[in-house]
């Protein structure tokens, strides 16, 4: 009786499987005339209603995002996948899976009615033995990746779950399959959609990933061990259960022998051999971007950004992690690698002092950005030194969209230039005299401001203390071009008291500076503005100096110079939409102005190859808090900054403190920010030297004494 109950199931399926070799043999291999109103008719009928085509896409791949020079940067994947042609795939791996997986390929037609029958009889018997063969395994793979792409996972369906019309169903297409495509091209299709474990999708993928080398490169050995995998990825893991691959391995070695498709000889020494693994996991996304995660995560938002990569952000990461896309970018590795090197010997992540560094350079008369590198760690987790957002970016785009960006820091005497700008346009000379002895602006004064209005004052009558250089020595007389190099507040102060505040900000704006958490113009409603009290992000800093560099036309920062997928379509990417917004003969001025700045100027210590037409000016914030060094030649325009990203107050002072062994009374523009500044436009000197900047014009640099204000 137990005997009869143990042998029920097995006689339910020898019926199923005579029922649907019935209904396949009825359907597709007889006539409909030659069949009466039978039940080979009646199986006809429900044959012909399941689909009979199945839309073979190309499976998700990789995406790559590439450095300048072609060198890949990071990889984006749902599936880590790289499809390759079957030329491409080594002879051993065609073999070795045809040989354990269907060894009558080549002689079906997509369904291999022998194979049923010996899986019947082995189940009958209590063994068990798939009868799928590789077509049927390829329809399988092909319905699962779309279902996966679609966002319909969870109608996936597996092994015992699947119903008998799920199986006549793959049974169909992968006869409709064989009938469009050939063996190869199933074959191929097949190597590269199937799983091989551990978040290896297709053969190239696992050849490096287990062995390190490219499909076509895997030896015999390599190629059973794989072919051994792909039955059960999880049981047959090369790296939890390597002694099970071997095992599977050799099975896949005798069925080669017992096809003719190896000689004795070389399955002796294959089975000898040891699994022999050269593990080279890929990890994905920009946490495995190497020097460069924080250009990695820009470069990922402005893909997510961008209606042009899809209707919405989900589309936009679907294309980045499934569509193949080869991103080339304008990042140069060489720059980047001694950018890098540059912030992370300013101050190691880890420091217990937990200041940032960062260096952002761009080229000007393009906009491209060149490096982009802070001392950082890419990284959501907790602990100290890691940072997600990027210390040289805006908050957010000029459309509001996220950028990660820390939204910039106050920018001290970096915004001195662009009053000077104005000083110039306004048709003033920089021979000009002003007081710098002029300390005390009463409420009320009347300053100017055609689009608004500008207030605030150093009134002692207020109780408020007067305007202060950072050198005690420095309030004289002086021309306006010797209070720019040398970084004097009460000289900048008597500029703005001749000009009109709202033609400075469109200067400033002109030339690309903005509020980094707001987008907006530069703010100069407050006086105190004009020594740099409002945030900018050090991408626009170096992006505004590269518009003096290039003679004043101003370029938007690009990072992108072409994104193509798979199949060839180039996407759309931003323009640097350069144009000439200051004259040349203005940012000849500006650039004349500030080379002084490295050799008798705020920046004389900073260590740079000054024999040559190079200007920067530095910053420093109160408290030394923030600092920086922006600066160009006509080939590089390089913003630098080091201060506290964590926050603002007295603890975030950089007074009366060691950084790296070297004690600092306080740290200036030209310390710290300076020295890395001054090594990565060293660096960039020989591919970067650009040309020489124009003299400014005569009246620029005549005599004279402006109109004193007192």
């Amino acid at each position: 009786m137990h005997r009869n109950k143990a042998l029920l199931p097995k006689l339910l399926a020898f019926v199923t499987v005579c029922v649907t070799c019935g209904i396949l043999a009825a359907g597709l291999f007889v006539p409909a005339t030659a069949v009466g109103a039978s039940v080979a008719g009646q199986s006809i009928s429900f044959f012909d209603q399941l689909p009979a085509s199945l839309d073979v896409n190309p499976p998700a791949r990789n995406s790559k995002v590439l450095a300048k020079d072609g060198s890949v940067i990071a990889t984006f994947y749902s599936q880590n996948r790289v499809p390759v042609g079957l030329e491409q795939m080594s002879p051993f791996m065609r073999d070795a899976i045809v040989a354990i997986e269907d060894a009558r390929f080549y002689e079906h037609g997509g369904v291999d009615p022998t194979g049923i029958l010996r899986a019947l009889a082995v189940t009958v018997q209590g063994g068990r033995q798939g009868a799928s063969t590789i077509t049927q395994q390829y329809v399988n793979n092909i319905i699962i990746e779309s279902l996966v792409t679609d966002g319909d996972a969870e109608k996936v369906r597996t092994g015992a779950s699947k119903t008998l019309g799920d199986k006549l169903r793959e049974m169909k297409l992968a006869i409709a399959l064989e009938k469009k495509y050939s063996k190869d091209q199933i074959l191929a299709g097949y190597l590269n959609i199937v799983y091989f474990g551990n978040g290896a999708y297709g053969v190239q993928t696992a050849a490096r990933e287990y062995f390190g080398v490219p499909a076509k490169d895997l030896d015999l050995q390599q190629s059973a061990a794989l072919a051994a995998v792909v039955n059960r990825p999880v049981y047959y893991d090369p790296l939890t259960h390597p002694d099970h691959v071997v095992a599977r391995r050799n099975v896949v070695l005798d069925k080669m022998l017992e096809q003719g498709l190896i000689t004795a000889a070389q399955h002796g020494r294959a089975v000898a051999s040891p699994l022999a693994l050269d593990v080279h996991q890929t990890v994905q996304g920009c946490a495995a971007a190497a020097s460069a995660p924080y250009f990695c995560d820009y470069i990922k938002r402005l893909i997510l950004n961008d209606p042009t990569f899809g209707p919405d952000e989900n589309a936009r990461q679907k294309l980045l992690d499934q569509g193949g896309l080869t991103i080339r970018t304008t990042l140069d590795p060489g720059l980047q690698r001694v950018a890098q090197k540059e912030v992370e010997a300013a101050l190691p992540p880890t420091d217990p002092l937990q200041r940032g560094s960062a260096l952002v350079s761009v080229q000007p008369g393009t906009g491209k950005v060149l490096a982009m590198a802070q001392n950082t760690n890419y990284n959501p987790a907790p602990a100290p030194g890691n940072y997600m957002g990027n210390l040289s970016l805006p908050e957010k785009d000029a459309n509001g969209n996220p950028l990660n960006g820390a939204g910039g820091f106050q920018i001290g005497s970096t915004m001195k230039p662009f009053v000077f700008a104005e000083w110039l346009r306004s048709g003033r000379s920089m021979a000009t005299v002003l007081d710098g002895a002029v300390r005390v602006y009463k409420a009320g004064f009347p300053w100017k401001n055609s689009c608004g209005t500008t207030s605030g004052s150093y009134d002692p009558a207020l109780g408020q203390t007067p305007l202060p250089n950072d050198d005690p020595h420095h309030y004289y007389p002086m021309t306006v071009l010797e209070g720019l190099y040398r970084s004097i507040n009460t000289i900048t102060f008597q500029s703005a008291a001749r000009l009109d505040f709202c033609k400075i900000q469109e200067m400033a704006t002109a030339a690309g500076v903005k509020n980094g958490h707001t987008n907006q113009p530069y703010d100069l409603s407050s006086i105190a503005s004009l020594i740099g009290t409002q945030d900018v992000a050090p991408l626009d800093m170096a992006n505004a100096y590269a518009t003096f560099a290039a003679g004043g036309v101003h370029c938007d920062p690009i990072a992108l110079e072409s994104v193509t997928d798979a199949q060839g379509h180039d996407y759309p990417v931003p323009s640097a939409n350069c144009s000439q917004t200051i004259s040349p003969e203005v940012a000849a001025g500006v650039a004349y102005a500030l080379k002084p700045v490295l050799v008798k100027g705020s920046g004389y210590k900073i260590p740079v190859n000054k024999d040559r037409d190079i200007f920067a000016k530095t910053g420093t914030t109160d408290g030394n808090t923030q600092t920086w060094t922006v600066g160009a030649t006509t080939g590089i325009a390089t913003a630098s900054w080091f201060g506290s990203y964590k926050g603002f107050g007295p603890e975030w002072a950089n007074q009366d403190i060691t950084i790296n062994g070297k004690y600092y009374p306080g740290v200036n523009g030209s310390d710290i920010a300076g020295t890395q500044w001054g090594h990565l436009m060293d660096a960039a000197a020989g591919e970067y030297q650009g040309t020489s900047i124009p003299s400014p014009p005569a009246s620029m640099l005549r005599e004279g004494t402006g109109n004193r204000r007192k």
